[in-house]
């Protein structure tokens, strides 16, 4: 038993040890050495906080300056879509929408969020940026969005949608997502062609967007208006890729068809067709490429005393820069044209046969 109780007491002794050394060992870690997280913290750049509020306050400050866009041919409606008043001049109030909207219409209608439908006057439309602008006495309208910053957009940033997806039972209907991408260049098909047509540069969100959403605004989390949603992907598979036209693209279209009634554009007077669409070279033009030519738009006529008539251009060259713009396509050839200016004079390089050439060329709106 004796032997029992001294193993006892030895344990004891060693447990007692034991804590007071681990005491004095934690004494000294606290009192030297700083913790590891207070470490960590002190290494971030600065902190980020998630809240989500809603964006009810939001949506309420916008969603009176919205209309259902009505087109009619012959007294029938035909399309519907969406749109919004961005601004008030005079006595009149405009509202922008998407031509895709109301192209081919002989009377357009819009309806606002008390009900009340009336008829507009179609200032002008313009369908190479897709941009609609309609008229209406400012005394007929609810209210007028506040106009944001798409440039002033960051990734991420909460942004929403109100428009008319689908049918008019679902007006005005509220969609929230964020702004998935910047300075998008989508190339676009018209409705009847497998082949792009032209290039937008278009901002991207994953809000749901729909057939009617068109035209309808999107705005950012204080309720103003950054962009004018126009399309989506449609693909199978893809699901959240929404597209809509920057703010300011969009109102610098619409001033001028204000003041004008149309966009005036500088012409190259060529033809062309991409690179890859061999089979229409050969059956269209009779034109065969070498395999080591893989981008650039492929010349297939050129107008007569038209820009590229004067500096020499021929069937067969194949253009691969425009200014300070390599070309990838014919798309992409026009979108980089309409950004000069008529009278511009831009350098522009092609292939012909085994040789680059480069010549200098004035661009104008017609031909001579």
């Amino acid at each position: 038993m004796k032997k029992d109780k001294s193993n006892v007491l030895v344990y004891v002794v060693i447990f007692m040890v034991a804590l007071g050394i681990g005491s004095v060992g934690m004494y000294y870690a606290i009192r030297y050495f700083k913790p590891l997280s207070q470490t960590v913290v002190n290494k971030l750049e600065k902190e980020v906080t998630v809240t989500d509020n809603g964006i009810a306050d939001a949506v309420e400050k916008l969603y009176d300056a919205v209309v259902v866009v009505e087109s009619y041919q012959n007294g029938t409606m035909v399309s519907s879509g969406s749109g919004f008043v961005y601004k008030t001049e005079g006595e009149k109030s405009y509202i922008l929408t998407n031509n895709h909207v109301i192209s081919g219409a002989s009377e357009v209608k819009v309806k606002f969020t008390n009900n009340r439908t009336e008829t507009v006057k179609v200032v002008g439309s313009d369908e190479y940026s897709d941009i609609g602008v309609l008229s209406i006495d400012k005394d007929k309208i609810i209210k007028v969005a506040e106009i944001g910053k798409a440039a002033d957009t960051r990734l991420g940033d909460t942004a929403f949608v109100i428009g008319t997806p689908l049918a008019s039972e679902y007006s005005w209907t509220v969609a929230r997502g964020i702004i998935s991408g910047k300075d998008r260049l989508v190339e676009v098909n018209a409705s009847n062609s497998s082949v792009a047509s032209w290039v937008m540069n278009v901002m991207q969100t994953d809000a749901a967007i729909n057939s009617g959403n068109s035209g309808g605004p999107i705005a950012n989390a204080n309720g103003e208006v950054i962009g004018i949603t126009n399309m989506k992907l449609v693909s199978s598979g893809v699901e959240g890729m929404g597209f809509a036209i920057p703010i300011e693209d969009a109102i610098s279209i619409a001033e001028s068809l204000i003041k004008g009634g149309k966009i005036e554009r500088p012409m190259l007077g060529v033809g062309t067709l991409d690179v890859s669409n061999t089979d229409a070279l050969i059956r269209e033009y009779g034109i065969s490429l070498s395999k080591n030519i893989t981008e650039g738009a492929v010349v297939g006529y050129v107008q007569k005393g038209s820009p590229a008539d004067k500096a020499g251009l021929e069937k067969g060259d194949v253009i691969t820069k425009f200014g300070d713009y390599d070309i990838k396509s014919s798309s992409f050839l026009k979108y980089y044209l309409y950004k000069y200016n008529v009278g511009d004079k831009v350098e522009i390089t092609f292939v012909r046969g085994t040789k680059t050439e480069t010549k200098t060329i004035t661009l104008s709106q017609t031909a001579e």
